[in-house]
């Protein structure tokens, strides 16, 4: 069952922030204005997610792209639940103790695929803390279902790190995502405040850690700005980024989803985006994607094919 947005309480919702003061949400800068949600296509990607009963980021987050993506019949399902285990401070996903996994889950988000049309999906997840593999068998079976019910749809997985488990880790892998994404979100000196129940290092090593068992594997990663981070540090997590192999890299506006979450430091001009997206490119990224609104599965596919023809330009040009 998922959650009635209209009614939700805030309070059930995110329990662990309501000690927090109320940090007041400014005006956003006129380059964030978004299109509310409307038209046929919208209704009926809608109703599919729905009648599946399946979540997705782009409701559960409040992405301020849904509106342009669903008239596109584009979304990007989170599966195991819509109750994280984790309480990041820049997160809209609800937080409390979860349900059991639904075993049907996989299946239904094939089906779902298979109904949309869609040439490329991102499956991404709640973090699953409570269960012995994270939630990396239930990864390896949606991917599984997809294949079986659209084999002609590309994957993109965005899961949690695993809380560094190898195994789990090498099991999802091994399932042959054709991207694994993992975001890195911040700078390292900001994990305490922004993504206390994860470790920078840890989510880097799981994407070396791709590149190691599988090289042709697409990697991908993204990041937010607007916390209280410097040029200088994303430039050092770019430099991490490319140590680990990474091919592609998403830069994104952190807006802030309520009083009671971490509040925008700074609203960063698209023209730094532009600087931000050169800096990346100079450091060898095969894609980047740098906007004030770029979210992590925002224009995925097409991206996707972006990704697939830098490389073979890249090793064309070696031969």
């Amino acid at each position: 069952m998922t959650y009635n947005k209209e009614l939700l309480d805030k309070t059930k919702r995110h329990p662990e922030k309501q000690k927090n003061p109320d940090r007041p949400m400014g005006r956003k800068p006129d380059w964030i204005r978004v299109k509310a949600p409307q038209g046929k296509t919208y209704h009926e990607t809608r109703d599919i997610v729905h009648k599946a009963k399946l979540n997705t980021v782009c409701e559960e987050a409040g992405c301020p792209n849904i509106g342009e993506c669903w008239d596109k019949k584009h979304a990007t399902f989170m599966i195991m639940g819509e109750i994280c285990t984790r309480a990041c401070s820049f997160c809209n996903v609800a937080t409390g103790k979860p349900s059991e996994l639904d075993k049907m889950e996989p299946l239904r988000t094939g089906v779902a695929v298979q109904k949309l049309g869609l040439k490329h999906v991102v499956v991404t997840s709640v973090d699953r803390d409570d269960i012995k593999d994270s939630g990396a068998r239930h990864f390896i079976k949606t991917i599984e279902a997809i294949r079986f019910k659209s084999p002609q749809t590309t994957i993109e997985i965005l899961p949690g790190d695993f809380r560094g488990d190898m195994g789990a880790i090498d099991a999802v892998i091994a399932a042959k995502p054709d991207v694994f994404n993992h975001n890195l979100e911040t700078v390292p000196r900001l994990y305490p405040t922004v993504r206390p129940g994860a470790r920078y290092f840890r989510s880097l090593r799981l994407l070396q850690r791709v590149k190691e068992v599988d090289p042709l594997q697409f990697t991908k990663s993204g990041m937010m700005v607007g916390l209280g981070e410097t040029k200088e540090e994303i430039g050092q997590v770019m430099d991490d980024l490319r140590a680990a192999n990474v091919d592609f890299l998403t830069i994104g506006q952190y807006l802030q989803p309520t009083t009671k979450h971490a509040p925008v430091d700074r609203f960063w001009t698209p023209e730094e985006f532009e600087q931000l997206e050169k800096m990346a490119r100079a450091k060898g990224f095969l894609m980047v994607s740098a906007t004030p609104l770029t979210r992590s599965s925002y224009h995925a596919g097409d991206d996707f094919e972006k990704l697939r023809m830098a490389r073979e330009a890249k090793l064309t040009a070696a031969e």
